[in-house]
C-alpha cells in the first residue's frame, strides 16, 4: 500500500513564525492517520441514517443545521442539509458506516485522501479565523461540536470547533498547500507555531 505524503511539502515548516517575540498565539498542525467519511442522508432517511452513524461511531448528533459532536478522536458534524463529515482513528470507520447505512439510505463516500485536516488551537484563534472567513467565531455563535461550510476566496472550508480555543479546518488536498500558507500569514501578527 502506497504511504500517505501530505500535499503542504515544503511549506510545512515546523517551528516558531510571525510575531512570536512576545509569544505565540496559535498552533498550526496538519492531522493525520485520521479517517474523514462523508455520509448523505437522502431527504426522507435523515433520522434513520443519524441513528446509523451513531450505531457505527457511538457520537449521537441531532438533526440540527450545523450540528455536530466531539467524543475524543471521533467528531461528527452536519454540514448542508442532510449532509455529515464523520471523523474518526479507526481504520475501520468507512467499513462501519457502510454496514449501517444501505444505499435506500443514503451514501458513504471516502475523504480521506481528498481533504486536508488542520488543526489551528491557541488564545487568538478565532481573531486568526475571522481575518479569513465571514462567520461569528465567538462560542456563543459556533459552540463546540458545530460544523460550518464555507469559503475563503474560492477555497471551499469546512470547519468544526473542537473545544474552546481549537478549530478543525477541511480543505481539498488540491488547495492544502496555498491555503495553508494563507492562514500562516493570518496567524503572523499573534505569532504562531507549527507542530
Amino acid at each position: 500500500m502506497a504511504d500517505f505524503q501530505s500535499p503542504l511539502g515544503l511549506a510545512y515548516r515546523p517551528g516558531d513564525h510571525g510575531n512570536a517575540a512576545g509569544g505565540v498565539g496559535v498552533t498550526i498542525h496538519e492531522r493525520t492517520d485520521i479517517s474523514l467519511i462523508q455520509v448523505t442522508a437522502w431527504s426522507d432517511a435523515i433520522p434513520t441514517v443519524l441513528t446509523a452513524i451513531g450505531s457505527a461511531t457511538g457520537v449521537i448528533i441531532q438533526n440540527k443545521p450545523g450540528n455536530g459532536r466531539v467524543a475524543g478522536e471521533k467528531t461528527v458534524f452536519g454540514f448542508a442539509p442532510g449532509r455529515f463529515m464523520v471523523v474518526g482513528a479507526t481504520p475501520d470507520l468507512e467499513q462501519r458506516l457502510r454496514a449501517a447505512i444501505s444505499p435506500d439510505l443514503g451514501t458513504v463516500v471516502a475523504l480521506t485522501h481528498g481533504r486536508t485536516v488542520i488543526r489551528i488551537r491557541g488564545t487568538h484563534v478565532e481573531w486568526v479565523l475571522a481575518k479569513l472567513f465571514a462567520i461569528d467565531f465567538s462560542e456563543h455563535a459556533f459552540p463546540i461540536g458545530a460544523g460550518r461550510a464555507t469559503l475563503h476566496h474560492d477555497i471551499h472550508t469546512l470547519i468544526q470547533r473542537i473545544d474552546s480555543e481549537t478549530f478543525d479546518l477541511y480543505v481539498f488536498r488540491t488547495f492544502a498547500r496555498s491555503f495553508w500558507l494563507t492562514l500562516g500569514r493570518a496567524a503572523e501578527e499573534v505569532g504562531y507555531r507549527v507542530k
